[in-house]
């Protein structure tokens, strides 16, 4: 059974789905990746975010924005899947919907994204290119990739 996913704006989220969002980011970006950086950041409230509920719990999350609000086109950030249950290959589901919403919400196939570098053979998967050099971000290997340009 895969997680059930739903897109909500940042005043939709219940205080308990923002606490476990929150927890999810600090569990996996800041205790497992031992990376210390501003999580909170002030564009929760401009993105549209995509929650993976499976049995009442949010196991996987990513955030979403419209071009212009983080980077020239729609991207994805935020990227993230409990340890729990990585095994079950629902990054790929979860970025199926993240592309399929951004394609729906802001009428755009063309995205952008900051992706950790080993993690660049995933987003190769689902289309996505890299662009340019890779770079440190928040001491972490990373690569800008685009998808849906032509």
């Amino acid at each position: 059974m895969n997680p059930e996913f739903k897109i909500k704006r940042f005043d939709e989220l219940s205080l308990p789905e923002l606490y476990q969002v929150l927890q999810l980011r600090s569990e996996v970006f800041v205790v497992e990746q031992n990376c210390v950086y501003q999580d909170i950041d002030g564009k929760d409230e401009e993105a549209l975010h995509l929650l993976g509920i499976y049995e009442g719990a949010i196991v996987a999350y990513c955030r979403l924005f419209a071009a212009g609000d983080y980077f020239d086109n729609a991207s994805v950030g935020r990227v993230v899947i409990s340890s729990g249950y990585r095994d079950r290959k629902w990054g790929h589901d979860m970025k199926h919907e993240a592309i399929k919403a951004i394609e729906t919400f802001f009428g755009t196939k063309s995205i952008t994204i900051s992706a950790q570098l080993y993690l660049k053979k995933f987003y190769e998967s689902h289309g996505f290119l890299p662009y340019g050099e890779q770079y440190l971000e928040d001491g972490i290997p990373h690569i800008r990739m685009e998808r849906g340009f032509i």
